[in-house]
């Protein structure tokens, strides 16, 4: 949530944030009218309870003085302005409801830093990694769809029987690659000093409120129990989209403490999102699906610190990729593709040789995005009141907040199923997760189970 003095004093910033962001659905004329009108009802408030108890306490001395006309009519006075002030404060309550719902829609006042742009193709480039010793690929790379139905570790047809579109099953070699990212990547954050939590999975309506999921995006969340488009409250429960919503909101209405900071959480959890996307290559597989694994990274700091961190979160989620010898770049947003939260965000995408795509790099193939890094300043601090002391005898103050994948899991393994492929098919192990996998090096494949397999003459 922007700040509110903000809105009063610079309501011009904002304006400026909504054009830059192309948010077309926030009118701020009438978000600024009712701030007016419930800032006017709420002094009126004071006035009347200020009036009302100078007339309550001159009843009680004019009682004693025997005057009881006087008493009687000062009696009145103070019931009328209570029954004034009843309505008053009916009024102002209503004008602070509709304006709290109307402030959930703006967005986040984006960094000055931030390059100006409409969309994703005016995203700035910032640098690559690891395109100067790439590995030698065969003539053609097998797209990591149809690769990993051959070697039989990915099953997309018996996913979508059991859940539906979107859903697949990683199979022997391959759920054991899964399991071996999950747990390198936890490994590595802990080397970064990054605490652990395994949150729960189903968050209510408020915590996804808190990280700004809600209200704007309810249409891409799993409800549990009632369709989307029904009214929900603050108890209702949501399949978690991210392990930013949980974990931000472990703090939610607490203040920290200045000897507490920086605060950095790393969690993996499986993520459910109605993900949006045509059918075909750019969708086809497990590059955008219903159900994926991350490790996210979480940091809670104080505002002075908050660029600092911010690079030095980049620099520990690019390590996953550095260590994997997986060639990456460094994808700075513009103003045009920030997210509703975000006042600055980088990007990291690993590089997967299977597709040919329009938007990859010259030497063909495609990027694929497995981590945003994100800085919200204190957007989300005002939504789910995460606050901290900065001394003992000083007022609480908002904390910002960082995230970011440490990384996205599906994507990274295309990517090593697609850079890592060898001439025959199979496909070798990044050094650095074998010891995860029991020192397996090669992923050569299973064969086919039941008898379909038979009849299509893939086992005799």
């Amino acid at each position: 949530m922007i700040d509110r003095q903000l809105l009063r004093e610079n309501p011009d910033a904002i304006r400026g944030a909504l054009d830059e962001k192309g948010v077309t659905d926030v009118n701020l004329d009438q978000i600024l009218t009712l701030d007016q009108e419930w800032r006017e009802r709420k002094a009126r408030g004071d006035e009347l309870r200020h009036e009302r108890n100078q007339i309550s306490s001159k009843i009680g001395k004019l009682k004693a003085a025997g005057d009881e006309d006087a008493a009687s009519e000062a009696i009145t006075q103070s019931q009328e302005l209570k029954d004034e002030l009843e309505e008053i404060e009916r009024e102002a309550d209503k004008l602070k409801s509709e304006l709290d719902t109307a402030m959930l829609k703006i967005p986040q006042v984006p960094d000055d830093a931030v390059p100006v742009g409409t969309d994703e193709s005016e995203n700035v480039e910032r640098r690559r990694e690891g395109f100067d010793s790439l590995r030698s690929l065969p003539d053609t790379v097998i797209p990591h769809y149809d690769l990993g139905e051959e070697l039989e570790i990915l099953d997309f047809e018996r996913g979508a029987k059991v859940t539906g579109g979107g859903f697949y099953f990683a199979k022997g070699d391959g759920a054991r690659l899964e399991h071996a990212l999950v747990q390198f990547m936890l490994d590595i954050h802990r080397e970064q000093g990054y605490q652990d939590v395994f949150p729960p999975i189903p968050v209510n309506s408020q915590s996804m409120v808190g990280t700004g999921q809600f209200p704007k995006f309810t249409e891409d969340a799993y409800r549990i129990g009632e369709t989307n488009d029904e009214p929900w409250d603050n108890d209702d429960l949501w399949l978690c989209p991210t392990a930013e919503v949980p974990v931000t909101n472990m703090y939610r209405d607490e203040i920290l403490l200045d000897d507490d900071l920086p605060v950095k959480i790393q969690a993996y959890t499986p993520n459910f999102r109605r993900e949006a996307g045509e059918h075909g290559t750019e969708t086809r597989g497990i590059v955008r699906v219903h159900q994926f694994n991350k490790v996210e990274l979480v940091n809670f700091v104080r505002p002075e610190d908050s660029a600092e961190r911010f690079d030095g979160l980049l620099t520990e989620a690019e390590v996953v990729l550095q260590r994997l010898g997986l060639p990456y770049r460094i994808l700075e947003m513009c103003t045009g593709d920030l997210g509703f939260t975000q006042r600055k965000k980088y990007d990291i995408e690993v590089w997967a040789p299977g597709d040919d795509m329009a938007t990859g790099p010259d030497i063909g193939g495609r990027w694929l995005e497995v981590s945003s890094v994100s800085n919200f300043g204190a957007f989300q601090s005002r939504r789910a009141g995460l606050r901290y002391r900065p001394e003992r005898h000083e007022s609480a103050s908002y904390l910002h907040t960082l995230n970011g994948s440490g990384v996205a899991v599906p994507r990274v393994m295309v990517a090593i199923m697609e850079y890592y492929q060898n001439d025959d098919g199979t496909i070798t192990i990044p050094e650095p997760l074998q010891p995860y996998m029991n020192g397996l090096n090669v992923i050569e494949g299973h064969d086919p189970v039941g008898e379909a397999a038979v009849g299509a003459g893939k086992r005799e």
